[in-house]
């Protein structure tokens, strides 16, 4: 009788086993999300973002009869003001999810791995493998732990290089949005193999752009207007000061924009499938959103 049980047991463990496995080979079983985005983390990123299109914004919405421009030299403030709202919507994010022991875990190892690809290749054509990762992981692990590796690895990364300064709020929060926007893509349910890739590949693509000029626009308008004719000029109209960013753009970051977009899609269609098959054999083993429970002791 107790060999029997013995046995039931085993085999239900080889059918649980060959189910994880069968999932990590392509199937439509829902992808795990070890952080979730519920009522208060949604209203945090919304309040968060919408702070942050704001200050990065500024320039190519305000009037030329604004005073907004006169006050230029706040960007500590801003600088303190971005970098506790994002950690009010780390906070919110994680407590609302209750993030286990595994969660902090990953978590942990991707950010930390993020931030030590980001000093390779540093002030080389772009070439940032960092982008490859954190877009793969918001793939797979959900908009909500997207926007948290992101800005957490971006942090990590600062403090790593030794790059903390007024920009760094402004980094996380791109970065944020950008892995993020990995996690919002159509789920492996409705796209998979080769055209997964090349979906992800190409939001990468464009998203490494996007990346670069959001960071640019948080420090294009605090160059001397005197010292180049591509600089913000607080008296001139909306169409003036943006056809000025576009130039700021292809002149100072072009080259280091395209070569991070292109590294990302070459990593991405040549590493992509094993990173993402390891990532989602990992979620499913940690079972994230499988409830805890205890057995009873033997007696």
């Amino acid at each position: 009788m107790k060999r029997t049980g013995e046995q039931g047991t085993a085999e239900k463990r080889t059918a649980e086993k060959r189910t994880v496995d069968k999932g990590t080979a392509g199937t439509t079983t829902p992808q795990a999300r070890p952080i979730r985005l519920g009522p208060r983390s949604l209203l945090t990123l919304a309040l968060v973002s919408a702070v942050g299109l704001a200050a990065l914004g500024w320039p190519l919405f305000a009037p030329p009869t604004s005073q907004v421009s006169a006050h230029s030299q706040d960007a500590p403030w801003l600088f303190a003001g971005l970098l506790v709202l994002l950690v009010a919507v780390v906070a919110a994010t994680i407590s609302e999810s209750g993030l286990g022991p595994k969660a902090v875990a990953m978590l942990g190892v991707l950010a930390a791995t993020g931030a030590a690809l980001r000093p390779i290749g540093a002030g080389t054509a772009g070439i940032e493998p960092m982008f490859f990762l954190m877009l793969l992981s918001g793939r797979v692990l959900g908009p909500g732990f997207g926007f948290v590796l992101g800005s957490l690895s971006m942090f990590a990364s600062a403090l790593l290089t030794g790059g903390v300064g007024p920009w760094m709020p402004f980094q996380m929060l791109a970065m944020g949005w950008f892995t993020m926007g990995a996690g919002l893509l159509p789920g492996p349910d409705r796209i998979r193999g080769h055209a997964e890739r090349l979906m992800i590949a190409a939001y990468g693509f464009l998203a490494a752009f996007a990346y670069g000029a959001l960071t640019n626009l948080a420090g294009w308008p605090f160059i001397d207007r005197l010292a180049s004719n591509i600089a913000f000029d607080p008296d001139a109209g909306v169409p003036a000061n943006l056809a000025r960013f576009v130039a700021y753009c292809l002149a100072t970051s072009l080259g280091w924009d395209l070569g991070r977009a292109l590294v990302t899609v070459i990593l991405t269609l040549t590493l992509g499938p094993a990173i993402l098959k390891a990532l989602r054999r990992a979620t499913r083993r940690a079972a994230f959103e499988a409830p805890v429970t205890f057995d009873e002791p033997a007696r």
